[in-house]
């Protein structure tokens, strides 16, 4: 059995939870509650020393595995379809691509620009929706005439950008001028096994 500890809000800690449930992964969800400081006790540094979520620790391979895109790696390499994170490593760099643009633009682009907005953040709000809009415009060429990031199937690149794009609008970043963006979302909420990240007050009041 697989434990995952998140934070239901943290798109980091969906990309993970999307991504076991894609594929069909027995999981548990362990909620962490990051407000009262739960992240930094003695039992969970134990699981993490970073006192960071997301963190699975898989009992059947006795492997504890933090950071997302990295956790992403792990559950493609040890228990998905090869398609999810092929062989060939043309594809595999590309993937890699992704997964650093969710780490760099994306974490400081929508995902900044959403801590703002819904956690009272104390960052630079233009400046986080600027980072958005100038990744969005080369995305949604990227994704013109193309269905999915890296490869002619969906891969982990596409799991990884998901979470944070999609929940854009929460942080005042609009997706409207994103027609293939948009699309692309559609199609990953097409697929067997998705679940959505829980929405926001902000979310469910628009």
């Amino acid at each position: 059995m697989i434990k995952l500890y998140r934070r239901p809000l943290s798109g980091h800690s969906h990309r993970v939870e999307l991504f076991l449930s894609l594929i069909g992964q027995d999981h548990e969800l362990m909620d962490v509650d990051l407000l009262t400081g739960a992240q930094k006790t003695d039992a969970f540094l134990a699981i993490n020393p970073f006192g960071k979520v997301p963190v699975i620790a898989d009992s059947t391979q006795g492997a504890v595995v933090s950071d997302s895109n990295a956790i992403l790696v792990y559950l493609a390499r040890r228990y998905a379809e090869r398609t999810w994170y092929p062989d060939d490593p043309a594809v595999q760099a590309e993937i890699q691509k992704w997964l650093s643009v969710a780490a760099g633009d994306i974490n400081n682009g929508p995902a900044t620009a959403r801590l703002i907005t819904v956690f009272s953040a104390g960052y630079d709000a233009e400046q986080a929706k600027s980072i958005a809009y100038s990744l969005f415009d080369v995305l949604e060429k990227h994704l013109t005439g193309r269905a999915w990031l890296a490869d002619a199937n969906p891969t982990i690149a596409d799991v990884s950008g998901y979470s944070y794009i999609a929940h854009a609008p929460e942080g005042d970043v609009s997706l409207e001028p994103y027609p293939s963006i948009r699309a692309w979302l559609n199609r990953i909420e097409s697929l067997p096994g998705f679940v959505p990240m829980q929405k926001t007050a902000i979310a469910l009041a628009a």
